[in-house]
């Protein structure tokens, strides 16, 4: 088991690699990734939606949840990386969403939002590199409005025992290389949601069986 990047390092790794991230990432996923985020996005995002996409990247999921959540939604795009959400910014411009969009730069683990603020949080392929990913699914429910959505992708252990064993050995390879990695590594989340009181809507494997994602919504307590 790979130790996750520190704060600095992992803010480095994707301020560097975010002119080329989304080739990047839809290369080694075999594109599974965007099958993730499309899963999510239609499973939990609704005209008029305030959603928050915490990680959000160079927000792809952002722009699709921001297409549904129309001109009565708005969508947050939360990252560490500075350089990630300039990506995100040129391709709001590009596909004429900016209106629709808020971008906040910050730690996920702390989000600086009241209880019960959005109607949707998302977080696609962001928990993986996390050094503390059940703090930053714990910070998701608490933003979420009561009956809201969480919808989450990220990469987790293969089923297959041997092909596990194959995944651990090729992660301890290119996890030398953290531009190539980019810090990311199985993560369990499910469990810190479910516990907090939220209700399991949909769940799902997907991918590359070396590398596979857990897709999976979860809806808030509305009590």
């Amino acid at each position: 088991m790979v130790n996750p990047l520190s704060k600095d390092k992992l803010k480095s790794v994707y301020d560097k690699v975010s002119p080329w991230y989304d080739f990047q990432h839809s290369l080694v996923t075999f594109n599974s990734d965007q099958r993730g985020r499309k899963l999510l996005v239609s499973k939990t995002v609704h005209p008029g939606d305030t959603v928050i996409d915490a990680g959000a990247g160079t927000g792809t999921t952002a722009l699709m949840a921001a297409k549904i959540a129309g001109r009565s939604g708005k969508v947050t795009l939360y990252d560490f990386s500075e350089g990630m959400l300039n990506k995100a910014r040129q391709k709001a411009r590009e596909t004429h969403l900016s209106d629709r969009l808020i971008f906040e730069q910050g730690d996920m683990t702390q989000l600086p939002y009241p209880d019960n603020s959005f109607d949707v949080a998302l977080s696609t392929y962001s928990m993986c590199p996390l050094y503390d990913p059940a703090v930053a699914a714990r910070e998701l429910y608490r933003v979420v409005k009561p009956g809201g959505k969480i919808g989450v992708a990220h990469s987790t252990d293969p089923s297959n025992k041997v092909v596990k064993k194959l995944a651990d050995w090729a992660e301890d390879l290119y996890w030398k290389i953290p531009e190539l990695s980019l810090g990311c590594r199985a993560v369990e989340v499910l469990p810190a949601l479910e516990e907090s009181g939220g209700k399991l809507l949909f769940k799902k494997k997907i991918g590359f069986p070396l590398w596979p994602f857990l897709v999976f919504v979860v809806e808030k307590n509305s009590a």
